[in-house]
């Protein structure tokens, strides 16, 4: 009685080759990201939707995909973009160090940080939605961000050590009443991935 959906990252942006919090900043997929995106697709079988974050980096990573696939069109939901980060966006891991000293050591946010709680309602209201879509047995993949699959990961009782690597992500199974974390997924070789950036 569950759809599965396969969550992954974008490829890289040209914020996460500078080493930026993106949030909900909308810088473009590098170079590298678009190679990425075209990998992945190689990579990956059919589904039977392919959704994405209204964010520029998610949404043409998920349009490659989709193109090099034959299904298609995208469809984007507001609900799947990465979470707004605040006083972080746009800076780098020495520029919060500079502006907010001992917060990324000890964890802390600013104050208009979105909170996990708000973004694992949408994010998961969005899988629902989707898996209400395809059906039972029916399978979609969704290109988001790293701070939405980690909030995913964490609301099923899955733990990660590291960030996620551009298009990486996680199989998840849902249905009414049902959420359910699956197999870790990584759709580039290792030559094709960077140091993943910031959210």
């Amino acid at each position: 009685m569950t759809a599965r959906i396969l969550v992954i990252r974008h490829g890289q942006s040209t914020w996460n080759a500078d080493g930026r919090w993106q949030g909900t900043e909308d810088p473009p997929l590098s170079t590298l990201g678009v190679r990425q995106a075209h990998m992945a697709a190689a990579a990956l079988g059919t589904f039977d939707l392919v959704a994405a974050s209204n964010l520029e980096r998610a949404s043409v990573t998920a349009t490659i995909i989709a193109n090099e696939s034959g299904i298609g069109p995208v469809v984007t939901d507001p609900d799947l973009a990465e979470r707004f980060a605040g006083d972080f966006q746009g800076l780098t891991r020495v520029e919060i160090e500079e502006r907010f000293p001992g917060f990324l050591a000890d964890g802390r946010r600013p104050a208009n940080y979105e909170t996990n709680e708000s973004v694992a309602e949408r994010a998961v209201g969005a899988l629902a939605r989707i898996a209400a879509e395809i059906g039972e047995d029916g399978t979609a993949l969704v290109v988001s961000h790293g701070g939405v699959i980690h909030t995913l990961e964490e609301i099923a009782g899955v733990s990660r050590e590291s960030r996620l690597a551009n298009l990486g992500g996680r199989w998840f199974e849902v249905g009414p009443s049902v959420f359910r974390a699956g197999e870790d997924v990584l759709l580039v070789d290792a030559d094709a991935v960077t140091v993943p950036g910031q959210i």
